[in-house]
């Protein structure tokens, strides 16, 4: 069972725990069973840090070379996932300016084509710890993704580089789409695809299936582990709140 909670810079764990404030203010606090995890924007470096290291421990284990540390970046949010100081999820949400996409070292050709119809974004550095295995852990970070791309910065298009492999998963669990079959990678040094989703169709989907993950009976998407319409709303108006 997972339930939403009002956003805070903490709230009341198990037993009456406090979430430590060394977290920072959450964007929005989810409990599944017992156990509460907050979603935060790593705007220090602490929080930077520690999201760093859970993308290299993932990204070594999957065979993958490369700088994968987080910085600061004006065109760039990073967003975690986790509970008592201990990040365990994590991705970045890179927005297009006039340095370009990371995407566009190996796909600026396949981006282009899409820069014609509105703003364009990629999401980036995505790492979750296996051990944490939870649908809402993920479907959290990539729905508060999903209103900072669209409500907070226009974005019609969100890019993702994935391996090949992994293609299936974000197809049938998030929507994307491929754009561009598989070419080398150099900063991981492996081949990927482009894939993308447009946040309109997230829009409909959210509409659907937020905050239905009890009642979504046959739907194997992770769009009923999103937040309810109400609850995005919420979302919306905080993070317009905090700037």
């Amino acid at each position: 069972m997972i339930e939403t909670l009002a956003p805070a810079s903490f709230c009341a764990g198990p037993g009456g725990d406090e979430i430590a404030a060394s977290d920072g203010p959450s964007i929005i606090d989810v409990a599944i069973n017992e156990r509460v995890f907050g979603i935060r924007a790593a705007d220090i470096d602490s929080q930077r840090n520690s999201a760093s290291m859970l993308i290299s421990k993932m990204y070594s284990w999957r065979g993958y070379s490369g700088n994968h540390q987080v910085h600061s970046d004006p065109n760039r949010i990073t967003l975690t996932a986790s509970d008592h100081g201990q990040v365990f999820g994590t991705l970045s949400l890179g927005l297009d300016s006039e340095i370009g996409l990371l995407a566009d070292q190996v796909f600026k050709d396949c981006i282009d084509v899409r820069r014609g119809a509105g703003r364009v974004c990629e999401i980036t550095k995505l790492a979750v710890d296996p051990a944490v295995k939870s649908k809402a852990v993920l479907a959290s970070l990539f729905h508060v993704a999903l209103i900072y791309a669209r409500d907070l910065n226009g974005c019609r298009d969100i890019f993702i580089e994935v391996n090949p492999r992994h293609r299936r998963f974000y197809e049938a669990m998030l929507g994307f789409q491929t754009v561009c079959e598989s070419r080398d990678n150099p900063r991981v040094q492996a081949p990927a695809v482009l894939l993308r989703a447009d946040t309109a169709f997230g829009t409909e989907q959210v509409e659907k299936w937020g905050g239905m993950q009890d009642k979504a009976v046959g739907e194997r998407s992770l769009f009923p582990w999103f937040f309810s319409p109400r609850e995005e709303a919420g979302i919306v108006n905080r993070l317009r709140q905090l700037g």
